[in-house]
């Protein structure tokens, strides 16, 4: 996986982005003053704060340690006009399935995803159906048959 390519949205790196702000500047002290009042309880080798505040440390220094390394092999998809409307990274697009429900899919980069905010990444099976699709195309996954209504860009 070293020195693979991320392709991120412009939100996607921004939200990354804010995260690893957050973990540097916010919680990172915020740990370290839970660390001064573990280590001011006294004895160290039954202090089950402190040892609760060293791995809550070890975690966090691992998460920014990622995400710099995310940022770093980042490669932020540009958007496109709307005049180009072929499914990419960071196209919502508007489909209808096989009992005539209509849902908006937005194609992101797998560090983006998320089901519930109907953000499919571009490596699941229905991502790999969408890219590359126009409006009136028609894709499957499984029994489902969807019929693409839009593709727009934000």
């Amino acid at each position: 996986m070293a020195n693979k390519v991320i392709q991120l949205t412009p939100k996607g790196l921004e939200k990354i982005k804010e995260e690893l702000r957050y973990l540097k500047d916010e919680k990172r002290q915020e740990l370290a003053d839970y660390m001064g009042v573990a280590l001011a309880d006294g004895d160290l080798r039954e202090n089950a704060a402190y040892d609760e505040a060293r791995l809550l440390q070890s975690a966090n220094e691992a998460r920014i340690a990622d995400l710099e390394e995310v940022v770093t092999r980042a490669v932020v998809v540009e958007q496109g006009s709307s005049d180009e409307a072929i499914a990419r990274l960071g196209a919502s697009l508007e489909l209808k399935d096989d009992q005539g429900t209509t849902q908006t899919f937005h194609l992101v980069g797998s560090l983006e995803a998320d089901v519930f905010e109907n953000r499919i990444s571009d490596e699941s099976p229905l991502g790999q159906r969408l890219m590359g699709r126009r409006a009136g195309d028609e894709v499957a996954l499984g029994k489902m048959r969807y019929k693409v209504l839009s593709v727009l860009f934000e």
